[in-house]
């Protein structure tokens, strides 16, 4: 996303108005489309902020109070501190990047987790509360730190959270993170069950669907001693590693809801029955749509959720297209959901229980699948003709040579050598002397028809197709979760070696895919799109600085100010609710003095 000025003139006067645009991709090539329109800049919106003492009312997003009650005189403006300044001296020092903290930081304290955590953990004997730097430890995940020592050894340095969280920078190392994690993970539950009810609170956000998938997350290192710790299969392509695997929740706006962690060698079928009986020890059997992909479902599991009288809504093997053969090839009954794509009812029963299956039909998809195939299929043929013309020319008594190479070629492209019979013929020599391809026309007639298609299955009452699969597609919430856990909060790789350390590491991403997502219908409420990460870039030229002023009075002054954005940063923010703090924060008013 981006914003655009538009310049419209009235007369003699002119004046800026300003949209909020993202670019999309469409059948005719990428397009612009406005997502909210953000009207004229209002100078008095744009500049409108308050100073650094009312830090934790901004955070917060709250209004300050500035109504005088009967009689109450109005309080004095601050008289000016005017001092002489030698402009040659004039220097900017201390630049730290603020925007991005700042804006997790509200994030953070509008969820009301700095409050949580004060409470889950109250002070002790340390110098600083474990519950700032379980706020330190998120936002430095939320800012796409890798690992606590690289935020004890450069981030925080870089940053204004010394100044708005009030923890020195000596306070901030690896030993303080590490056991911050260690007092973070035992109050999981609760940080969960608190979301969910900040969920409902400011968005208004119900729980009737329940989106889950499973991922995984690798190490670098033997993570020897973690017994969670395991090879199996890589969603990050690193057979090489060990890992664990993440089963998470999330509701169909893409909130996390909860997680669980389980063996890497576990599959993810095996997943389900812990997670569905970890949601109902929460928060009861209460009606709710389980929404999963094709590869956590299994008859056993279906069977579970039916004996639980749990409502589920999945995908199937492609495989069990071929019971619905006929419904496929009649072009009865359909129902466009949009344009390329059609669904249809194609079974039911009797009872609340029973199970009804929806065939979904897209025309972009069957498109790609086709072509996929076709190049599969053109390369198998080249290679065995390549064969076949080598052995008309030499023919070899190598045989068992001959058909590992057929056989490697097969294996290289299975998909495309299900359509071909293939036969080794020999001479009268006993010699291997042709190779026979023999195309399976039923098998490439029936891969036509099945490209683009996919069946769902579920045992809910309703009978519009179309609402089942708008349904159904809201997993690519919980695919999109995991995607902005890997790649914008840097999920992997697993670092820690400990079970502990490492189960407390997945829980910091939590919390900061939950300030993630929380952001994002943050914008979406206020009308300005849901894309998080293009706020974020902007706000990266964001930064607090100290400016030294030499005088001839004190010697020098030091102010810690926050550059002002440009208008439509600033009008941005204003649409947000965001206040930045304005004018300057004086460190220093009197040092010894020295000579201009």
């Amino acid at each position: 996303m981006f914003l655009r000025r538009h310049r419209k003139q009235a007369g003699e006067a002119s004046y800026d108005y300003w949209t909020l645009v993202k670019t999309v991709r469409t059948a005719k090539g990428p397009r612009q489309e406005i997502v909210a329109h953000l009207g004229k800049l209002d100078e008095s919106t744009v500049q409108a902020g308050r100073g650094w003492h009312d830090l934790d009312a901004m955070l917060e997003g709250k209004i300050p109070d500035t109504q005088l009650e009967l009689g109450q005189a109005p309080l004095p403006t601050p008289a000016p501190l005017w001092r002489q300044v030698d402009l040659s001296g004039v220097r900017v020092e201390r630049m730290r990047q603020f925007g991005r903290v700042y804006l997790g930081l509200a994030v953070w304290r509008r969820l009301g987790l700095h409050t949580l955590l004060r409470r889950l953990l109250p002070p002790g004997q340390e110098e600083v509360g474990w519950d700032l730097i379980g706020c330190v430890l998120t936002l430095g995940r939320f800012c796409a730190q890798e690992s606590e020592l690289s935020l004890a050894e450069r981030w925080y340095a870089d940053t204004a959270l010394e100044d708005l969280l009030a923890v020195p920078l000596s306070q901030i190392n690896d030993a303080r993170l590490y056991r911050g994690l260690d007092a973070l993970l035992p109050h999981k539950d609760e940080l969960c069950q608190h979301l969910l009810e900040k969920y409902r609170d400011w968005f208004g956000v119900g729980f009737e669907f329940l989106l889950y998938d499973v991922t995984s997350t690798y190490f670098e290192g033997l993570a020897q001693r973690n017994p969670k710790a395991a090879r199996g299969y890589s969603r990050d392509s690193r057979p090489d590693c060990k890992q664990v695997c993440i089963g998470l929740v999330v509701t169909p706006e893409g909130l996390p809801m909860a997680y669980e962690v389980f063996a890497g060698n576990r599959a993810d079928v095996t997943t389900l029955e812990d997670i569905v009986k970890l949601m109902e020890g929460k928060y009861g059997q209460a009606q709710r749509i389980w929404v999963m992909d094709r590869g956590i479902v299994s008859e056993e599991n279906l069977e579970f959720l039916r004996q639980r009288k749990a409502t589920y809504l999945v995908g199937t093997p492609k495989s069990q297209l071929r019971a619905h053969e006929a419904a496929l090839a009649s072009e009865a009954d359909w129902q466009k959901v949009r344009e390329g794509l059609t669904v249809k009812l194609v079974s039911g029963g009797e009872g609340e229980q029973s199970e009804r299956f929806i065939l979904c039909r897209s025309e972009d998809r069957a498109a790609k699948e086709g072509a996929m195939l076709q190049q599969k299929v053109d390369r198998l043929r080249a290679k065995l003709a390549q064969i076949d013309r080598g052995l008309q020319r030499q023919p070899t008594a190598k045989a068992a040579e001959v058909e590992r190479r057929i056989g490697q070629w097969l294996g290289r492209y299975p998909g495309a050598a299900a359509m071909f019979k293939v036969m080794l013929r020999h001479d009268a020599q006993g010699r291997a002397c042709r190779v026979d391809v023999k195309e399976e026309i039923a098998r490439m007639e029936w891969a036509k028809r099945a490209h683009g298609a996919y069946l769902l299955r579920t045992n809910h009452s309703c009978q519009d197709p179309v609402q089942l699969w708008r349904w159904y597609i809201q997993l690519t919430q919980a695919e999109a979760a995991f995607r902005t856990s890997k790649s914008d909060l840097h999920l992997r790789p697993v670092f820690h070696q400990k079970t502990e350390r490492v189960e407390a590491h997945i829980l910091v991403c939590f919390l900061a895919l939950a300030l993630w997502r929380t952001l994002e219908q943050w914008l979406k409420s206020k009308g300005l799109g849901d894309c998080a990460r293009q706020l974020l870039i902007e706000l990266e030229q964001l930064h607090s600085m100290d400016v030294v002023l030499p005088t001839a009075e004190t010697g020098e002054v030091r102010l810690r100010l926050v550059a002002r954005p440009e208008k439509a940063l600033a009008f941005l923010l204003a649409q947000m609710g965001l206040e930045l703090p304005r004018g300057p924060k004086i460190l220093e008013n009197v040092v010894q003095k020295t000579a201009l």
